[in-house]
């Protein structure tokens, strides 16, 4: 009697058991409690970082109980925006005493009401290690848009010592205040300055669509150009994608520099592979490795090796492989004239030439912007059309920039 009692016990539990797996097998997927998904982000603006130096900029001396407000354009909008600062160069942690963000009017004038602190990980400042990186909390700012001018605005009480920066021709891009002036209207900020201090990124949310980064050198970073004019912004006007510019002046692909950054090779990663929402690349770089061992070595282009154009091509297929394995697709940019630049040599031209050929022909890259053709002189094709020179041989001027936007095939985008 006691085996079938126990028997009929371990019926019931088991009916149980069937009935209860039954319902719970009916219960909609929609009804589970699910975590939300994390915004998605992608970036809206950036600069490459590069190593303070010597030229008329604030990088050597840094900042000391002083503020800094940095204009910057988006390409592309979103509801909520947060900033990365960058200490990649520094030789300590950068002590960031505080920050905000604005909608910018004219100058280091800012919309008023717009105002707003930014905060890292609930906290008004940040201590950023040296070689690190730091990404602020959400901002939620209604009404961003492509075009949309943003005053970054940094305070650092204490001495940061050499900053880590980009250079950029252009005065007014910084402004430069003494004491505290996060919040401050446009008057107090008497200093400009052509270029960008430890502020590298800017993101947005909702993500949108996928994005461009061009990458070089001078030419990519608008040399000549104005704000808002580069060869980048063109191209971004011209599709209606987001176009991001990672050019830095005088970089090469195969060799660091102490003034003109890291390596291509190096620098491709931070700089392209690991931007949020990169779907594209187009990679412009080479000039100043054919040209700089033609020169008088300084202090900016020492070391200076002689390189070959197998070395170069194999400086290529390094992107190409990198760029692949992240799913980003790869557009090779001839490497446009230069005879009766400083830098040209019959030996130089004959590299250019050769590397050139690789990349029309050996179809390695996904696509090939063929900015040489567009820019060349066509009775000296070495030279520089002089429509597009601006008068130096090497760096395009405003219709050439112009020029080589149109030259991109958008359907390889």
């Amino acid at each position: 009697m006691r085996v079938l009692r126990s028997w009929c016990a371990l019926a019931g539990v088991l009916a149980v058991l069937v009935v209860v797996a039954a319902h719970t097998s009916l219960i909609p997927a929609t009804a589970r409690q699910t975590p939300p998904a994390a915004p998605a982000w992608r970036t809206a603006w950036m600069t490459a970082m590069q190593q303070p130096n010597a030229n008329q900029n604030w990088s050597r001396q840094g900042f000391a109980n002083q503020s800094v407000r940095q204009v910057i354009r988006l390409g592309s909008g979103g509801s909520d925006v947060r900033i990365r600062i960058s200490n990649q160069y520094g030789v300590r942690p950068l002590e960031l005493t505080g920050a905000t963000v604005a909608k910018s009017a004219r100058g280091s004038a800012v919309v008023p009401g717009s105002m707003q602190l930014v905060r890292f990980g609930g906290a008004s400042s940040v201590s950023i290690p040296a070689g690190g990186e730091v990404v602020g909390d959400a901002v939620t700012m209604p009404g961003l848009t492509s075009g949309t001018q943003l005053a970054v605005t940094l305070y650092f009480a204490h001495a940061t010592g050499p900053a880590t920066f980009h250079e950029f021709g252009a005065a007014g891009a910084s402004y430069r205040a003494a004491g505290d002036q996060l919040e401050a209207g446009g008057s107090a900020y008497r200093e400009a300055s052509g270029g960008w201090y430890f502020l590298t990124g800017v993101e947005v949310t909702p993500a949108g669509d996928g994005s461009v980064v061009a990458f070089g050198d001078s030419i990519t970073n608008g040399y000549t150009a104005p704000p808002g004019r580069r060869y980048p912004d063109l191209l971004a006007a011209r599709s209606g994608r987001l176009v991001l510019n990672a050019g830095l002046g005088g970089n090469r692909l195969l060799t660091d520099s102490a003034c003109y950054g890291e390596k291509g090779l190096t620098r491709f990663h931070r700089d392209v592979l690991d931007q949020p929402g990169t779907t594209t690349a187009i990679v412009l770089i080479g000039i100043n490795d054919l040209g700089y061992p033609e020169i008088a070595p300084t202090s900016c282009t020492t070391p200076n090796p002689p390189i070959t154009s197998a070395q170069l091509i194999a400086g290529y297929r390094a992107l190409i492989q990198d760029a692949h394995s992240r799913g980003i697709r790869i557009v090779g940019a001839t490497l446009t004239p230069f005879r009766g630049a400083s830098v040209y040599t019959a030996h130089s031209a004959q590299l250019r030439t050769a590397v050139n050929a690789w990349i029309r022909t050996s179809g390695e890259f996904d696509a090939v912007a063929d900015f040489a053709g567009a820019l060349a002189d066509p009775a000296d094709p070495g030279r520089l059309a002089a429509k597009y020179d601006s008068g130096d041989h090497l760096h395009p001027n405003q219709a050439g920039y112009r020029a080589m936007a149109d030259a991109v095939d958008l359907t390889t985008l």
